[in-house]
């Protein structure tokens, strides 16, 4: 005898049902693929910098041994140095392109407090006050005299190189004949725990930096300014306020990588810097970090200019023409932007 079943019945599904129910069955759930794809899209300057530097290790089997590797570390830190500064005043849909010049002030002041024997208790900090007023003065310019940040850093770019040849006179200045001398030179040549010294530097500021812009109230203030700088102003932010200390920061790490290149080279050259800010917001676009402001992470910026170390040690290795490593690195810059738009039109 054979007997039928309204449930089971039920939950037979037609021939054109989806595989895993009926007409009422849920959708199906993204497989595996896509969420790779997801975090492949997130973090397409880490895969980046991976790619390149497996192309870059099978053309040269020296690319990675430990020293050469030290060296793009070492090499990359001064710039990673200026673009987390950097990186706080992009996300604020700001710009600042007198970082290079405040380098080279602040690296020759200091040179010159070393040379005069003073203490390295004293001529760092007092450095690091100076590169901080410097930014902060951009900050004041942009925030109470409403100029644009283009034109105000640009002013302050061309003013503090000219200061900086009326202060050297034009000529290196020197520090290997002060009584603080070697541990002046420490700070940008000596070794610990086998790193460089100025990659643990690297290292500290990213973590405060990072720590601040993650955790702090006023690493949340920086994403609303570059988010919309209104709805910050109604929020009860004081706007002209945080300016001044996002520009402030960015003079302050300047002047931080002025101290750490003149330890390095022992003499504070008064052209040093020049198109470092340039270098800059390219390790802040090429990390994803938007120049409308309120999007990027700090993470993206050091892998950003991780890529121009590995890129310039790679064309080193190449025995590139220097002229054409300029066309190299503004083709990459170009390139990520131009990914960077095509996703952002995609999630659009």
């Amino acid at each position: 005898m054979v007997t039928s079943s309204s449930n089971a019945t039920a939950t037979v599904g037609s021939p054109g049902d989806p595989p895993g129910g009926g007409p009422g069955a849920a959708p199906p759930q993204p497989g595996r693929l896509a969420g790779l794809g997801r975090v492949l899209s997130a973090n397409k300057s880490l895969v980046g910098l991976l790619v390149l530097m497996a192309l870059v290790s099978l053309y040269s089997p020296n690319f990675l041994t430990v020293d050469n590797l030290l060296n793009i570390l070492r090499q990359t830190s001064i710039n990673a140095i200026i673009a987390f500064g950097m990186t706080f005043v992009i996300l604020t849909a700001g710009i600042d392109l007198s970082v290079g010049s405040v380098l080279a002030f602040t690296g020759a002041v200091c040179a010159s407090l070393v040379a005069a024997n003073m203490s390295l208790w004293v001529a760092i900090p007092a450095t690091l006050v100076l590169g901080a007023a410097l930014g902060a003065t951009n900050g004041v310019i942009i925030s109470v005299g409403g100029v644009q940040p283009f034109i105000a850093t640009l002013v302050g770019m061309t003013a503090l190189r000219g200061a900086t040849l009326v202060f050297t006179d034009g000529r290196p200045i020197g520090t290997i004949d002060g009584a603080s001398a070697d541990a002046f030179w420490a700070v940008g040549g000596e070794y610990v725990f086998g790193l460089p010294v100025p990659v643990l530097i690297m290292i500290g500021v990213f973590l405060l930096c990072w720590f601040v812009l993650s955790h702090m109230r006023f690493g949340r203030q920086v994403y609303a300014l570059g988010g919309n700088e209104q709805v910050a102003r109604l929020a009860g932010i004081a706007v002209g306020r945080a300016k001044v200390a996002v520009y402030a920061v960015s003079g302050l790490l300047a002047a931080l990588a002025g101290i750490v290149i003149t330890a390095r080279l022992e003499s504070a050259q008064p052209t040093a810097g020049t198109s470092y800010e340039l270098d800059a917001i390219a390790a802040v676009v090429l990390g994803g970090t938007s120049l409308m402001g309120g999007r990027g992470t700090l993470f993206g910026t050091l892998v950003g200019a991780l890529i121009i170390g590995v890129l310039n040690n790679a064309l080193n290795l190449m025995d590139v023409s220097s002229y054409y490593q300029m066309i190299a690195k503004g083709a990459v810059i170009l390139l990520a932007v131009l990914v960077d738009s095509r996703s952002k039109a995609s999630g659009a």
